[in-house]
């Protein structure tokens, strides 16, 4: 009988050396809050999660939200050295989502948006500040109906690692900012209609292939 299970044990060892080798076999890395552990590298933002949702004040009587999705962008990521991460999105402007069609096409006028000039705005990092050991302000360019002016984002790291439905490595944030729309040039119904549009970013970037 020793034989045979001596045997046994050696086939469930060799088994299970063979799983920890095939990444169709292998348990998957869980998911972890730990910036430190984040994987180094090349990312995509997956347009699919990534997106803006915008507020303004309205005439004063309310808060109006809004859309952008859609967004596309890449980031280079050094958790051990975040300060020479960058990242670059572009945000297309002619799919802004408010839940009016009427106010959708308004929006993208030269009033505003001016998409049929301008269909998308950029936003390129140039400094990546840590202010905690899961968040960091991301300072940079935002390039908007051909103006260009700094922005800073207050982004948090949420969490890493390989993701359920696609089975890649994923990286996650949020991020917040504010915007004053005059410094763009859309100064349509000012002051009445708020200047100031605080930004709410999602976005989850792909390990590149």
């Amino acid at each position: 009988m020793r034989a045979p299970l001596l045997a046994l044990i050696g086939m469930l060892c060799l088994g299970a050396a063979r799983a920890a080798d095939d990444p169709v076999t292998a348990a998957p890395i869980a998911p972890s809050a730990d910036p430190t552990q984040v994987r180094p590298g090349s990312y995509v933002l997956d347009p699919d999660h990534g997106k803006i949702t915008w507020s303004v004040s309205h005439l004063g009587y309310s808060t109006y939200y809004g859309q952008f999705t859609g967004l596309t962008g890449t980031l280079d990521l050094d958790p051990k050295a975040p300060e020479k991460s960058r990242l670059t999105v572009t945000v297309p402007l002619g799919g802004v989502i408010t839940g009016s069609a009427r106010l959708n096409e308004r929006l993208a006028t030269p009033d505003f948006l001016d998409t049929a000039k301008f269909p998308t705005a950029t936003f390129s990092a140039a400094k990546v500040e840590p202010t905690s050991p899961t968040t960091a302000r991301i300072t940079g360019d935002l390039t908007l109906r051909g103006t260009v002016r700094p922005l800073a984002i207050d982004a948090t790291f949420n969490q890493a690692g390989i993701h359920p439905v696609d089975q890649r490595y994923t990286v996650g944030f949020d991020g917040r900012a504010v915007v004053k729309r005059s410094e763009f040039g859309i100064n349509a119904f000012l002051p009445q209609l708020g200047d100031e549009v605080t930004l709410r970013i999602e976005g989850e970037f792909k390990a590149a292939p």
